[in-house]
């Protein structure tokens, strides 16, 4: 009779530390729920205060929540282990239970504290995960807000400096079409030239070889030109696009 009513007692004793361990985490995930909630409207009235305004100062206590958030997860989880611990006790007791009337009793009960446990770990994930997703959402849009700025600071240098560029890339086409026109008249005066030279060596065939060798140093003085020519104009290419 005496180990029965020890037995008794604590089989009591862990239902009340079970019941205990269930209050308090009822009031630590209605508190936990309260602040990701806090955070996720906060988060949207800054998102909306940034689409109207310049105002990009960041989340008022956003620090704070953090440190507030890692604090009651501790908890809860650590809340959640014990539980977890009483139920585990609970079950090893109603095993070795020697009724089955008893037996069937306890496992009743057992399965309820169990159902309230899986109700409250699968609560605090979910809790947990959506504020982690705000808060993840909320440093990216952070990190966006950087940029933007930095953009637009940067947008003056940006400018003056395409405005040099556009200048410099003016100044180099003026000289290619220079050196294209001055290339143009060279080679009809040239044209000319040899038109009469052709005429006078059919005329006097003495001068016909001396007119080869003119001949064969202009060909080769051309193509001379032509290669410093060639290399100047891939110069001014590679300058004006570097």
């Amino acid at each position: 009779m005496a180990a029965a009513a020890g037995s008794s007692n604590y089989w009591e004793d862990l239902r009340k530390q079970a019941r205990q361990l269930e209050n308090e985490l009822d009031l630590k995930l209605v508190s936990f729920s309260k602040l990701c909630t806090s955070y996720s409207h906060n988060s949207s009235r800054e998102g909306r205060r940034d689409r109207y305004s310049s105002d990009t100062t960041p989340l008022l206590n956003g620090s704070s929540q953090d440190r507030m958030f890692e604090t009651m997860a501790v908890e809860i989880e650590q809340l959640l282990g014990k539980l977890t611990g009483i139920n585990d006790k609970m079950a090893e007791y109603a095993n070795s239970a020697g009724v089955p009337s008893l037996n069937a009793a306890l496992m009743h009960t057992l399965q309820r504290h169990r159902d309230i446990l899986q109700d409250y770990t699968h609560e605090f994930h979910k809790t947990k995960t959506n504020f982690l997703a705000v808060r993840e959402r909320e440093n990216l849009m952070g990190s966006v807000r950087k940029d933007i700025e930095s953009y637009k600071s940067g947008c003056g240098v940006n400018n003056r400096r395409t405005e040099l560029f556009l200048k410099e890339h003016e100044h180099l086409r003026n000289i290619a079409m220079a050196t294209k026109e001055n290339m143009t008249s060279q080679r009809g005066m040239m044209k000319s030239i040899q038109s009469k030279m052709n005429t006078l060596a059919n005329r006097f065939p003495a001068v016909n070889n001396l007119i080869q060798r003119i001949n064969l140093r202009k060909r080769r003085d051309s193509l001379i030109l032509g290669g410093v020519i060639g290399i100047c104009t891939i110069l001014l290419l590679l300058y004006a696009f570097h």
